[in-house]
């Protein structure tokens, strides 16, 4: 199969939330580890560097944040642009943000846009997750893969039963999930697609990226705001059980 000729393009995405400007513009730049993974934050210039190796080109804080990459370093993607807009809203008590997600991917085009595209539907929910219910609280980041056995369509559905969600729960859906050691979780289940599962404890947000859709292993994150809150157990506990879901497989 030859490979394709590069393609640009443009993820965009518009919400609300229900908190002032300033708080989004300091979970974009200091807290990136409470929605996505921990980043160092961008230099506060334009022409400043930022995450792996983009240099800032738009800073107006707490309205304006991009930041570009021309050499990726990925075998898909040869640029990467990531654009925040964030304007008040109600007086400045809530904010309106526009993100826009652009480059260029190299190859697997549509695979690659597809994962993307659902991805930043997960991450952006799971920042108004950390705005509504844990800002400004510190968050502790766990992050592991499953078993290369995991790496299937099939795998979501199988840490769902493994969590011991029924089949019609939805989103906004409390409920006892079953967790490391067989702890009960009580949650809720605030995000669940075919694609990814989102559970908000009391004290984390765990979360569930079913990637066999994309030809990846199956992964999950934990965002952990308890004060006493472990990375090192958190990884091992989890990394555990998701060895034991596909064990059998």
């Amino acid at each position: 199969m030859s490979k394709e000729s590069p393609k640009e393009f443009e993820i965009v995405r518009e919400f609300e939330v229900d908190v002032p400007p300033e708080q989004v513009w300091d979970a974009v730049i200091n807290a990136s580890g409470a929605y996505l993974w921990p980043m160092d934050p961008p230099e506060p210039r334009v022409g400043g560097s930022g995450p792996f190796g983009s240099t800032v080109t738009a800073w107006d804080p707490p309205h304006r944040y991009t930041n570009r990459s021309e050499n990726v370093g990925m075998p898909t993607q040869s640029a990467n642009q990531l654009d925040y807009t964030i304007e008040p809203r109600d007086e400045g008590r809530r904010a309106w943000v526009r993100y826009v997600h652009s480059g260029i991917f190299t190859d697997d085009w549509n695979n690659q846009y597809d994962g993307a595209s659902k991805h930043t539907n997960f991450y952006l929910h799971t920042l108004c997750e950390y705005l509504t219910h844990f800002a400004p609280r510190p968050v502790t980041f766990a992050q592991l893969n499953g078993p290369a056995v995991s790496a299937t369509p099939r795998a979501l559905a199988a840490v769902g039963h493994a969590l011991v969600l029924s089949d019609d729960a939805a989103a906004g859906t409390k409920v006892a999930a079953r967790g490391p050691g067989g702890r009960t979780l009580d949650a809720v289940l605030d995000y669940r697609n075919p694609y990814f599962i989102g559970l908000r404890t009391e004290d984390a947000l765990i979360r569930f990226f079913g990637r066999g859709h994309w030809g990846a292993p199956l992964g999950i994150s934990v965002h952990d705001f308890a004060r006493d809150a472990d990375a090192e157990a958190n990884e091992s506990a989890w990394q555990t059980w998701l060895n034991e879901v596909f064990s059998q497989a």
